[in-house]
């Protein structure tokens, strides 16, 4: 009987690397270090050559070595695909993933598993009024769906002082753009700040980013580095964030964040020990979400700490936009400084995220009743592709959903593309109908082997002289 290395399985030095999604129990199991023997015999039936199948008997029995007729083909569009029978994963927007007897993905088949992932941040709702600073909170503004409902909860819900910042991005969609407008006169309480960076700063940026990650994506990591240094300076006690709940789950599914970072701010022993090491040093103890926010801003402005390159926890896209921002040092020179700063003086606004199924009716975020909720009481722009609901701020985003997806399907990249997995995650928890996320993948994402015309205006953008 011939054996051949299953798809999606490549020999990688050392290891065997897994391109796709592995169903339970091996699920994220994606990387396996051979043994000296294990490399010899694969290296033999990768050449042709009659292999040592005693030493191959640990591949052969996890079907990582299979018969020809057991090797699976990546389909090359949406109508060959095979799809989860409970959400919208399939094997061409996610080529590699697996399915489990009774025909489900690993993320619905790993539903009980994943129900408290709610977040790597500290999670809350409730805000007390600042005494420090002319704020409650900050917000990031996109003008999209999602910050546009955050900000509707703090400032019209919650009657909060908000700070709104807003990187003036090169590709803000027409209807960000007007929803943000809209925004400045439905929430008298709210305080909009925009940046926006030289185009030939942000042009050597994109270029050394397009060359590492494909895109030039660096949401929401440069709003980060543009506006810390002014929420230190002002005091505001909360940096808030709020994200469709799947794309906080997804840093799992992804081998990006392991399951105790979303227990961590509930773990009393750890964060003794790192106050602890706060109070030896004669610091201020960090209060719920100060060390997220510290951590965050000082991987932005010095790179991965120590611990973070041991852990084995790589998130590869986010280590490329660090590179990238340093191109420009007096970018990242004002951020190093505030994160010195607060670390010193303990006045460090605590980064926390509000979990949009706990505040919605009914315990779901729903997409079409908050859609039409923010219309009316924000004014709020639907896209020109109404039926588009995932990230709607941005006008090149099918770009990076294709550049992501086209990386990933030729094995050039580990990362499974972000939007593949949050609208698995979305139609599995009810945020959307199975039926509304397969049209969003047809007509209005980048899930094609066929660049979009939105990659032209990226490519056009980076391309403009500089002087």
């Amino acid at each position: 009987m011939e054996l051949y290395l299953q798809s999606r399985w490549r020999l990688e030095g050392k290891f065997l690397r897994y391109y796709g999604l592995r169903k339970k129990p091996y699920l994220l199991e994606n990387t396996i270090k051979l043994k000296k023997k294990e490399r010899a015999a694969l290296s033999a039936l990768l050449s042709g050559l009659a292999p040592d199948l005693k030493a191959l008997s640990r591949l052969i029995e996890r079907e990582i070595i299979v018969p020809k007729e057991k090797i699976r083909t990546v389909p090359s569009s949406l109508d060959q695909a095979r799809f989860c029978h409970s959400c919208v994963a399939n094997d061409f927007m996610i080529p590699g993933i697996e399915f489990d007897d009774e025909g489900l993905c690993p993320m619905c088949a790993s539903a009980a598993e994943t129900e408290k992932f709610q977040s790597v941040l500290p999670v809350k709702s409730e805000f007390p009024r600042s005494r420090k600073s002319r704020f409650d909170v900050a917000v990031f503004y996109t003008g999209g769906k999602d910050s546009t409902y955050l900000l509707y909860y703090l400032a019209k819900v919650k009657g909060l002082r908000v700070l709104a910042l807003t990187w003036e991005i090169p590709f803000i969609s027409p209807s960000a753009e007007k929803s943000i407008a809209s925004a400045k006169r439905c929430f008298p309480n709210v305080e909009f700040v925009s940046r926006r960076v030289s185009d030939d700063d942000l042009r050597k940026i994109y270029r050394k980013l397009f060359k590492l990650n494909g895109n030039t994506c660096a949401c929401p990591s440069l709003a980060y580095v543009l506006f810390y240094p002014l929420l230190v300076g002002e005091k505001v006690p909360y940096f808030v964030a709020g994200n469709e709940p799947a794309q906080m789950k997804n840093l799992y599914y992804n081998n990006m964040a392991p399951p105790i970072a979303y227990r961590f701010s509930e773990n009393k022993f750890l964060n003794f020990l790192l106050n602890l090491g706060r109070a030896l040093t004669l610091r201020k103890p960090f209060r719920p979400g100060q060390f997220h926010a510290l951590a965050t801003m000082r991987q932005l402005a010095f790179g991965d700490s120590f611990f973070k390159k041991i852990s084995g926890y790589k998130n590869v896209f986010l280590s490329n936009v660090i590179e990238s921002l340093h191109e420009v040092p007096a970018i990242v020179k004002p951020l190093k400084r505030a994160v010195r700063v607060s670390s010193l003086t303990g006045n460090i606004p605590a980064f926390v995220h509000v979990d949009f199924n706990k505040i919605s009716p009914g315990g779901v975020y729903k997409w079409e009743e908050v859609k039409s909720l923010l219309v009316e009481e924000a004014g709020w722009a639907p896209p020109a592709a109404t039926a588009k609901g995932l990230h709607t701020s941005c006008s090149i985003e099918k770009c990076k959903e294709h550049t992501q997806f086209v990386r990933f399907y030729r094995m050039e990249s580990p990362m499974i593309p972000f939007s593949a997995i949050e609208l698995a995650l979305v139609t599995r928890d009810k945020n959307l109908t199975r039926e509304q996320a397969i049209a969003e993948i047809k007509h209005h994402l980048g899930f094609s082997l066929t660049p979009p015309v939105e990659c032209a205006l990226m490519e056009a953008y980076m391309d403009f002289p500089t002087k």
